[in-house]
């Protein structure tokens, strides 16, 4: 959301700003989700279905009329053919400070979590694309410049063979997800991730024989036991045996929403 709104004030756009005031019963959002809308474009969600059309719809209207602001009271039901059976208060209003809603944009990803993916082969290339979709500040490491692609916009890579300082400002209750290309530094990043024992996630790419031999290291260097349980590997393990980069991706992305994000 950050971009487009830098890119619409950039271009000088008209952008229109949906917000679920009152969220009662069943709803497809909460309230407080909000949907920034211009002309021909769209950013965020209130939850789809008829009850987003009309409001883009009234949205665009206001643009074009060079209104302000008005409220909407919503039933789902019958009149909109939206069958949640709950009812939600909207309100449509012309942004006027596009520095603002930046700024509002940028402490909302500040407060984010934050999640470390440390590797840019295959895997890490296709985690990449898929857990930026997520709400989540996503920071990419490798020291390998030209493994990382295409990255997106809202992906931090750090080019850097210098893991402990990265691992060492990480936040309490951050992520942290080892696929690098060497399973001696796998060891050694997802061994101080654990250590640190504040994390709220470490996953480690590899199979469960690799898990065997790295929970005997750990051990070996005093890592407790209770710690060491606590290490998601296999990561994505849903029974499924496709080993493509894409489909281990969209596993690994479903775990991390699901325990990552999930609470």
């Amino acid at each position: 959301m950050l971009e487009a709104i830098r890119r619409w004030r950039d271009a000088g756009e008209a952008v229109a700003r949906i917000t679920v005031l009152v969220a009662k019963g069943s709803t497809p959002r909460e309230a407080g989700a909000y949907m920034l809308v211009t002309s021909r474009e769209q950013v965020g969600t209130i939850g789809g279905g008829r009850l987003e059309w009309d409001c883009m719809a009234e949205a665009r209207t206001l643009l074009t009329e060079r209104g302000g602001r008005l409220e909407r009271h919503i039933p789902l039901g019958p009149a909109i053919n939206q069958c949640c059976g709950g009812a939600v208060t909207v309100s449509i209003e012309r942004v006027v400070d596009m520095g603002a809603l930046e700024r509002e944009a940028w402490t909302e990803r500040e407060g984010l979590p934050q999640l470390i993916l440390f590797g840019a082969g295959h895997v890490g290339r296709a985690l990449a694309k898929s857990l930026a979709l997520l709400p989540l500040r996503l920071v990419w490491v490798d020291a390998r410049q030209d493994e990382f692609g295409p990255v997106p916009p809202t992906v931090d890579a750090q080019v850097t063979s210098d893991w402990e300082s990265i691992l060492e400002a990480t936040p309490a209750g951050s992520g942290v997800l080892v696929l690098t290309q060497s399973h001696t530094l796998d060891a050694l990043i997802t061994g101080a991730a654990l250590a640190r024992n504040d994390l709220r996630y470490v996953g480690l790419i590899g199979s469960r024989t690799k898990r065997k031999r790295f929970e005997s290291a750990f051990r070996a260097i005093d890592i407790p036991q209770e710690q060491i349980d606590k290490l998601v590997c296999p990561i994505g393990d849903f029974g499924v045996r496709d080993k493509r980069p894409e489909m281990i991706a969209a596993f690994v992305t479903a775990e991390i929403a699901a325990r990552f994000l999930g609470e």
